[in-house]
């Protein structure tokens, strides 16, 4: 591999051209890059790393976004502070990231486009090296993620309305088409959000028996299974019911106990509290709650979702009220309870991750073009503001691995 970066514009009129997948195999470090720290570099190399954060971005003039690439940090648990070691540039919209089940290896789809790619993780370094890129079998991949046996890549393609399975290598990289599912239902009334099926996200339960597709376009949460010799996706007869009419149904965050999962809508900016009957895999709503203050008249979208590791407080943000809301978790029925919202400091927090130990939450402002930390307060709920931000270009995804 050659000594050299590809240049934005070069990846990106190769995409334009069908010459996306030729070009993203050049992707390479770039040394003077991946040596770069902030002024407080010193200090914070000193600090005892305990795992290393990957930001995912998007960088097309089409997005107006200023984001370079992905973006490799090391970070301190005991003080919340990152310090820069890589960025792989050249990479159109690198937008999801997920790791393989080893935590060796890091998969990035490309958001707008048709692509997805491997990339091998130095366990000493965090440094990644580009390994291949391949087609997604569809158009706008928004999310993916690995299953148990670690020989499957399963991608949401938000604009083709499919699920994909793709094939995992020994060696990390990503194989070609082993199953496609479309997706079908009732288009929801949004005119412009909701004229087919947009799957946006694709998860396990807890169990990881089964595969959870909230889709903002028809207005359902699907579930299905992957049979782990064939990699073939059957859906779930049992399913469920469907969400409301225009609630756009975003990501789902499960209960650490499994018997709970909480869908973001994020059309209608609510959070729809289900039962999950890990037996079928049927979603029972019993609960549906705004995630924005009355007091708050303008326009918003409900973007992420996560829950503490403990399960007893729920967190969703909201781009144009710009805040994390935070409920707590009624340990026995699962009912959530508002306790108040945190600004996120900055505009359009489209994504935010809670950090292996979860002292800490990283909002990803993708229009302030930095990434805000919190302290995660577990006895009241409150998100308290430390540390400066980590600046870097329309960061829309967060992801950790220890060090």
């Amino acid at each position: 591999m050659q000594d050299r970066g590809v240049t934005r514009r070069r990846c990106l009129q190769g995409a334009a051209s069908g010459a996306g997948l030729a070009l993203l195999g050049k992707y390479v470090h770039q040394p003077g890059l991946a040596e770069s720290s902030s002024s407080k570099g010193v200090s914070e190399m000193s600090e005892r790393a305990t795992y290393f954060a990957y930001v995912g971005c998007r960088t097309t003039r089409e997005r107006n976004a200023r984001g370079e690439g992905i973006n490799v940090y090391r970070a301190a648990t005991q003080t919340g502070r990152w310090t820069h070691v890589q960025l792989i540039s050249g990479l159109a919209n690198p937008s999801y990231l997920a790791f393989d089940r080893s935590n060796r290896f890091l998969y990035a789809v490309h958001g707008d486009l048709t692509d997805i790619s491997a990339f091998a993780i130095d366990p000493g370094t965090g440094k990644l090296t580009h390994l291949n890129s391949v087609s997604t079998f569809g158009k706008n991949p928004v999310h993916l993620t690995i299953d148990p046996t670690n020989r499957w890549v399963i991608v949401a393609n938000h604009l083709s309305s499919t699920l994909v399975v793709l094939t995992r290598n020994p060696d990390g990289s990503l194989g070609g088409l082993a199953d496609e599912a479309k997706l079908t239902g009732k288009i929801g009334p949004h005119r412009v959000e909701q004229p087919f099926s947009k799957p946006h996200q694709v998860v396990y339960d807890r169990s990881e028996r089964f595969l959870i597709v909230p889709d903002k376009g028809v207005d359902q949460v699907f579930t299905f299974t992957l049979d782990a010799a064939s990699g073939k996706l059957t859906q779930v007869s049992a399913g469920t019911p469907r969400a409301r009419d225009g609630s756009g149904p975003r990501h789902v965050a499960f209960h650490p106990t499994n018997a709970f999962a909480y869908v973001i809508n994020e059309l209608d900016s609510t959070v729809t509290a289900y039962r999950f009957d890990q037996a079928t895999g049927k979603l029972t709503p019993f609960q549906l709650v705004t995630t924005l203050p009355d007091t708050f008249v303008g326009d918003s979208r409900a973007s992420e979702i996560a829950l503490s590791n403990d399960g007893g407080l729920l967190y969703a943000s909201n781009r144009g009220h710009d805040s994390v809301a935070t409920f707590a978790v009624d340990r026995v029925t699962g009912r959530l309870i508002c306790r108040g919202w945190t600004d996120t400091q900055g505009k359009t927090p489209r994504f935010f991750a809670l950090e292996p130990a979860g002292g800490f939450l990283f909002v990803a402002d993708e229009d302030s073009d930095r990434i805000v930390p919190f302290r995660a307060d577990a006895a009241d709920g409150k998100l308290l503001s430390v540390g400066d931000p980590v600046n870097t270009g329309s960061p829309v995804c967060i992801v950790f691995v220890p060090s």
